[in-house]
């Protein structure tokens, strides 16, 4: 059950990063959107956007096939991180009670980043991978 609930989770994550850099490919405009909006503009480049794009989908691919996992996955935890960062009053008042800004939409990017954790902390047990898979023991 646990090796199974961890290949699902690693490959919901990575399809999910890869989405996220198809967007940036196909929709620079959208990506740019919300890097003006969530990031002060700091990402609004048009070939940055399109870098960013081809290292998601290939970190999500990698993560998918749970290759290279000791990289990937704190880079899936550190672009999950600077998201949630992002959309922090999404997470602390999603209804916009308190806090402008906000939107119920987005409070799942804790649930993301606790799934990103979560991956990372139990990588040495997931045996489900392409390489480097764990053995009995939980030993890589």
């Amino acid at each position: 059950m646990k090796s199974k609930s961890l290949l699902l989770l690693r490959i919901s994550l990575g399809v999910f990063l890869v989405v996220w850099g198809l967007d940036k490919l196909v929709d620079v405009k959208h990506g740019i959107g919300v890097s003006d909006w969530l990031y002060f503009g700091l990402f609004s480049n048009q070939l940055l956007m399109q870098a960013f794009g081809v290292a998601e989908i290939a970190v999500g691919l990698l993560i998918v096939l749970g290759i290279a996992r000791r990289f990937t996955y704190p880079i899936l935890l550190a672009i999950t991180g600077v998201t949630l960062l992002g959309v922090w009053k999404s997470v602390i008042d999603p209804w916009g009670w308190w806090m402008e800004g906000s939107n119920a939409l987005f409070f799942p990017s804790i649930i993301i980043f606790a799934g990103a954790l979560v991956l990372w902390a139990f990588q040495d047990e997931d045996p489900l991978v392409l390489l480097g898979g764990s053995r009995k023991g939980g030993t890589p």
